[in-house]
């Protein structure tokens, strides 16, 4: 045990670092602290892993690669809240230290007091502090630390928005959103991504890069370990954008986390006038028929038109068709037929002057 400066320090080797702290660059060797403290979201805890689960016993690696939690085992992670309808609650704690008990929350590595879980899960890991990560002078470190920094205004000439919400979590987003950057990829546009709310992980930014995004961001770059308790995501939502707009692309793909309605400040992306004058397209997820109507009249409700629904509800022709007929918003299915889907919203991005539509449209009327 080292003492610096009155406070006493410790030397921990990690067998296991949580993708939630990837942007702080930490090494397995790390200075812990495990004095008591007010401590806030974001803050690098060190904690040994006490029990078992059955069916969420997995922790993703700053590689992506996701890897098997043993008892025993010493974690890096994040501590974060969860409000997963369909996984994990949970919140962090005013206070804690060294032999502090709570719970792993997602495969991230977001640690917080579990308060609950879907019926379908068996009981998060629950782990034990043994301090905080900190730096040369004592400071714990945060993820926040060297993010990107909230913006009031999008940049000027941004790319246009293609956003592809959802009822509920697992109604098939990231299977729309990765589609889409997929078929804009092979139609010769140049296609950033990001995941703008949520609980941090980056197998969906992965997984958008390995469709061919050519930039990729979340909200975890803003230092957010979970988007719970947020409030406003649009200062957010614009310094992601204005990330991915240095890359000069033709499109920007944001998939919205969880569902519009919920506990992720996912509603308040479509309060901010200037993010909707910048959506070209508004593609919504559903299960059934019944999710599928509420997010359309949600929508128009705010005077937002919904340009395509997608989801697990479009998994079979039938489900298309209905809403196609009955509710009147054209539907398209990511997985039966992901160039169609994309078909309907490069219609409604055409309309937009930028890039590669703009000469598309030009060369189109042309002939």
């Amino acid at each position: 045990m080292l003492k610096e400066n009155g406070l006493k320090l410790t030397v921990v080797e990690a067998d296991k670092i949580g993708s939630v702290v990837t942007g702080l660059g930490l090494r397995r060797t790390l200075a812990v602290g495990g004095e008591r403290r007010r401590v806030r979201a974001g803050d690098a805890v060190v904690v040994r892993a006490l029990t078992d689960s059955a069916t969420y016993n997995q922790l993703e690696l700053p590689t992506g690669r996701l890897a098997k939690i043993n008892p025993g085992d010493v974690l890096v992670g994040a501590l974060g809240s969860r409000r997963a309808l369909k996984g994990f609650v949970g919140d962090v704690p005013e206070t804690a230290g060294a032999g502090d008990r709570l719970h792993l929350l997602n495969m991230g590595g977001v640690i917080g007091y579990c308060k609950g879980h879907h019926s379908s899960l068996s009981d998060a890991i629950e782990v034990e502090v043994l301090g905080f990560v900190v730096d040369e002078e004592q400071r714990v470190r945060n993820i926040s630390d060297d993010a990107l920094a909230p913006r009031e205004s999008l940049p000027e000439g941004c790319a246009p928005l293609v956003v592809v919400a959802g009822a509920c979590m697992n109604s098939g987003k990231t299977f729309a959103a990765t589609e889409i950057v997929r078929q804009a990829t092979r139609a010769g546009l140049r296609v950033a991504a990001a995941k703008l709310s949520g609980v941090a992980a980056l197998r969906d930014t992965l997984n958008m890069a390995d469709h061919g995004a050519v930039a990729t961001a979340s909200f975890l770059d803003c230092g957010l370990p979970s988007t719970v308790g947020v409030g406003d995501l649009a200062p957010v939502a614009k310094a992601i954008i204005a990330r991915l707009d240095e890359s000069a692309p033709d499109l920007i793909v944001i998939e919205l986390g969880d569902g519009i309605l919920g506990g992720y400040s996912v509603e308040s992306v479509f309060d901010d006038a200037e993010l909707r004058a910048a959506m070209a397209a508004v593609v919504f997820c559903a299960s059934d028929y019944v999710g599928a109507w509420g997010g359309i009249e949600l929508f128009r409700r705010r005077g937002i038109s919904v340009d395509a629904v997608a989801g697990s509800v479009t998994d079979s022709q039938m489900g298309e068709d209905y809403i196609t007929r009955e509710l009147g918003a054209p539907a398209g299915n990511a997985k039966r037929d992901g160039a169609r889907l994309f078909e309907l919203i490069r219609r409604k991005v055409s309309g937009f002057q930028f890039s590669v539509f703009s000469e598309a449209a030009t060369t189109s009327a042309g002939d």
